[in-house]
Parts: C-alpha cells; sequence; structure tokens
C-alpha cells in the first residue's frame, strides 16, 4: 500500500512507555509513511530510547527545546511538520490498535473524507481490564447508530460532542491546514475538548466506524496521574471548566448556537455529575470551592442549553443557583442528595415534599429517578433484602409487580447473573427478597467485582425502570470468609462507593485474595 498517513507522536519524560507507542504506529504497515515523534524537552532518558529508532527512515524525532507545558503545542508542530496527505495523533502512554489504519483510510479515501473516526478501547492497568469509550456513539453491540454513516458538520447529531478526543481519528492533513485548525499552545489542559470544538465548527465531512483504533492506558497508580485522574485538585476542575468555556465560545464566534447550547447540556449531563459524585470523597475546602466556582460557571449558561439538559441535571443546576445557595449545605439533605441524583441512572432519595420537583412529569418511566435500597448478608448464600420507595406517586400508578434485579461484573456489558423477585407492598413502598449462592459470584481464581443493578416491572405494561441498587441507610462496609464444602475459601466483601452505591466483591482462591489485600494496602498508603 501507498505511504499516506503521518502519525505524529508526542512525549515528555515517557523513556518507560513511547518506545512501544512508536512501534504501534509502525507496525501499522506501508501505509504509514512517517512517525514523526514530537519530544517536548524531556529531561529524562527519552532521547536515549528513541536513538533506537535512528536507522528506521520512517521515524522522525522533533525535539523541542523548551517544554510547552501541555499536550497541544507538540501536536501542532506535528500537525505543521506532517508530510503525508493524511495525520493521525498518538500519547506515548497508548497504543494506536493493530489495523487502526486498514481500517480508517480505506473509509476516507472512499468517502473523501476530511475525518474518519473509530472506537477508542480504555484498558485499565494492571489488571488489563478494557472497555469501549463512548459505547452509545462507537458500539454497535451497545445501539450505536453513527457507525457506517457519513456526516457533512454534526448539527444533526450534537450526541458528537460527547466525543471530545483528537487520537480516535485520522485527519486530512490539507483540510487541518486550510481551515487553521490547532490546539491551544502552553500549558492549556483538556485541549482536546477546544480542538474538536474548533473541528467540528468547520463542518468536516465526517465518516464513522465501530472498528477499535486506539488503545488508551488508564494507569490509576502511576507515579504521576494523567490530567483526567488528577480530579482531587481544584485546579483540573478549573481547567476542565476553561477548556468547556473555550468549547461554548468557539461555536458561538462561528456562528454554531445551536451546538453552543447543546455543548452547555453536555456538560451539565456528563461533565457535572462526573466531578459531583467524587465530591464526598473531597475536603470541606475543596467542596466550598468546587461549588463557588461550578455556581459562578453553570449560572452564566443559555436557559436554551440548559433546557436541553436532561431533568435531574436541570434540578442540580438549580440547586448550585438558588437565590440563598451561597455556600453548600453538606450532609444528605444537601451535598448528599446532589451526589445521589448525579448517580447513572440517577436517583432522587428521601424525604419527599408535598408538591413534586418541576418536570417531574415529563418523565416517562424509564427515566423516573426511582430509589431502591439493599442491605445486604453474606454466608454460603448471599442475601438482599430491598426496598423500592414511591415517587410523589407515580409507581403506584403503574402498579410495580416485580424486581428483576441484575448482576454485572465490572468491565462487562451484560449482567451475568439475572434474578427476578415478586415486589410486596409495605408502607410507603414496596418490598422483595433475594438469594442466591455466594458461590456463583466466584470467578477462578480472581477478584470479582460486581455492580448491583435492578428493574421495576409493572403489571400491564412492557414498560421499566431501571436502577442502581444502593446500600441503604445503617448498612455497613463488610468483609468475611466463606467457606465452601469442597474446602475453598472465599472472601466475600460488600463495598459501599461515596455516592453509596452497592458493589460485591468475591475473591476465589490465593490470587484473588492477593488483589483484596493488595487494593486495602494500596488505600492505606495513600491516606
Amino acid at each position: 500500500m501507498k505511504a499516506r498517513v503521518s502519525v505524529v507522536v508526542i512525549t515528555y519524560n515517557d523513556a518507560e512507555h513511547v518506545s512501544t507507542a512508536v512501534g504501534s504506529a509502525l507496525a501499522q504497515g506501508d501505509a504509514v509513511g512517517e512517525v514523526i515523534v514530537v519530544d517536548d524537552c524531556s529531561t529524562d532518558t527519552t532521547a536515549e530510547v528513541l536513538a533506537a529508532f535512528e536507522d528506521d527512515p520512517r521515524v522522525r524525532v522533533l525535539p523541542r527545546t523548551t517544554n510547552s507545558g501541555g499536550c497541544g503545542t507538540p501536536r501542532n508542530d506535528g500537525i505543521g511538520a506532517a508530510a503525508f496527505p493524511y495525520l493521525l495523533f498518538l500519547d506515548s502512554d497508548d497504543e494506536l490498535a493493530p489495523g487502526a489504519v486498514d481500517a480508517l483510510l480505506p473509509l476516507a479515501q472512499a468517502h473523501h473524507a476530511d475525518v474518519t473516526a473509530g472506537q477508542v478501547l480504555r484498558r485499565e492497568l494492571p489488571d488489563g481490564r478494557e472497555t469501549r469509550w463512548a459505547p452509545n456513539l462507537y458500539d454497535t453491540a451497545a445501539g450505536a447508530t453513527l457507525p457506517g454513516q457519513v456526516l457533512q458538520g454534526i448539527a444533526d447529531h450534537p450526541e458528537l460532542l460527547w466525543d471530545t478526543l483528537s487520537v480516535n481519528k485520522l485527519y486530512r492533513t490539507a483540510f487541518l491546514r486550510d481551515r487553521r485548525l490547532t490546539f491551544p499552545d502552553g500549558a492549556f489542559h483538556y485541549e482536546d475538548f477546544v480542538f474538536t470544538a474548533r473541528l467540528y465548527a468547520a463542518r468536516p465531512r465526517l465518516v464513522i466506524t465501530d472498528v477499535p483504533v486506539y488503545i488508551w492506558y488508564v494507569r490509576r497508580q502511576a507515579a504521576k496521574l494523567s490530567i483526567s485522574l488528577r480530579r482531587a485538585d481544584i485546579a483540573n476542575w478549573r481547567h476542565r471548566i476553561a477548556a468547556h468555556r473555550g468549547v461554548v465560545d468557539t461555536f458561538q464566534d462561528a456562528g454554531a448556537y445551536g451546538l453552543a447550547e447543546a455543548a452547555q447540556a453536555k456538560f451539565l449531563d456528563y461533565d457535572l455529575p462526573m466531578y459531583v459524585r467524587e465530591l464526598p470523597q473531597r475536603n470541606a475546602e475543596y467542596v466550598e470551592e468546587w461549588w463557588r466556582i461550578t455556581r459562578d460557571y453553570v449560572g452564566g449558561f443559555d436557559r436554551e442549553g440548559v433546557a436541553l439538559a436532561t431533568v435531574p441535571a436541570r434540578w442540580t443546576v438549580r440547586a448550585l443557583t438558588a437565590t440563598h445557595a451561597e455556600k453548600p449545605e453538606p450532609g444528605a439533605a444537601g451535598i448528599g442528595r446532589l451526589v445521589e441524583l448525579a448517580a447513572r441512572p440517577p436517583r432522587l432519595i428521601p424525604p419527599y415534599g408535598t408538591v413534586p420537583p418541576p418536570e417531574l412529569d415529563e418523565l416517562a418511566p424509564a427515566a423516573l429517578p426511582v430509589m431502591v435500597d439493599a442491605r445486604v448478608r453474606t454466608g454460603s448464600h448471599t442475601r438482599l433484602s430491598l426496598r423500592v420507595y414511591e415517587l410523589y406517586g407515580r409507581l403506584a400508578a403503574l402498579h410495580p409487580v416485580a424486581l428483576r434485579v441484575e448482576l454485572t461484573e465490572r468491565g462487562t456489558v451484560k449482567p451475568a447473573i439475572d434474578l427476578e423477585t415478586p415486589l410486596v407492598r409495605e408502607g410507603d413502598g414496596w418490598t422483595a427478597a433475594l438469594r442466591l449462592n455466594t458461590a456463583d459470584l466466584a470467578r477462578g481464581g480472581r477478584l470479582a467485582i460486581w455492580h448491583v443493578r435492578a428493574e421495576i416491572r409493572y403489571a400491564g405494561t412492557d414498560q421499566r425502570t431501571p436502577v442502581e441498587v444502593r446500600a441503604a441507610d445503617g448498612q455497613e462496609a463488610r468483609r468475611g470468609a466463606v467457606v465452601r464444602p469442597t474446602g475453598q475459601v472465599l472472601l466475600v466483601q460488600t463495598h459501599i462507593t461515596a455516592g453509596r452505591a452497592l458493589i460485591l466483591r468475591v475473591a476465589d482462591g490465593m490470587q484473588g485474595a492477593r488483589r483484596v489485600a493488595g487494593g486495602r494496602l494500596r488505600r492505606l498508603m495513600g491516606r
């Protein structure tokens, strides 16, 4: 195949991984005409590692004499240096998936596309757990409908605003240069947000495939965390807001007001809940500063942008911007309620008032923020005592009859355990009980982590309400050992997240036990 693609690899003090990244680009085959490695003035042994590629005519190293402080400037250097008609970006701690260029380039050529986008695999290290990023956009198995389509801009598909990555796309080099599409320079974090907004504002001819093209490694135990994992620092939230402000400004400046409003809604539905869910892990100083920054920012959103967001997001905006809400209210009635409203799916926790919150009547049964909680007892059998809470009469009108409980292992999509139990009316709600064999949660010598979700079923209709099962008030995290008749020992842990979601962890055998002990040790050392 004729060489057609430049791959731009950016690196800074990443001697450990850069050769693997370069290797993944070269392994794409003859279609890759060059791999440009922009070294952002590394001070480790990156230069020595890259010297091993001196004899490969396809590898060009562009060493910068000063560190830029971010990822944007090195990528811009790569755009300027690229010699081939198409261009890919690659970070030095990630890899191009095998066959990425073979998947993207023919599509780009066949459809005369300015941009060809593919799927990203997020691979957690060290355990290797893999998930598909933005499955609603790229994974047809998860219901995505965009793969296979050819679009002229994204005005009719604002859901693509949820794809803020630059690295999963093959670009026509001349398109980037003719439109002067660049990243923010210098120490600007979340630079991908602004670059992709500039790209979308330029209305590219865009082709989408569901083929995995990029492997994004998530190293939560790295000595230096990636920007997206540094959310414990309030500066990270400031950087994210600055980037999002740049996104909205870009669309407004281009006259794409509908996309500007859709970007505000995306912020409320995605970025904001991500940080809200983590507030219980932050200290009081962080929470107060976060509240002040967020209240100021979302208070300036367009009315139309807020209206495009989901109902729970609109409730969160009202709580943040209420007249007398200059400071966050602690406890379950304040921050705690917002945290649970940011759950996936959202839940509105009691106590409830006499008047339903605004827009509750707009919600279909599938979107009702119902609370279902559980108490757990473990032994040879794991028993769940579940309660479904009424929500301003909406459930009673639907006549709940059963609760389908689903246990899904982390990193998978479909539930491995699926049990249905009848609901019994009790006071202002419904109760159910469930028992399962604890051994069914074991997974052959490794640690299995189970998310507990459920679905409320109603009489005389196919409509359902999906929920994440919450740990009941008073339920504590605990661990215990179960000895099976074979003599095998299972370690069982009831875990409760910061947002009180219920998680079951089962370690089968010595390897799984070591994983549990090792995780506990790391958490203790990190305190």
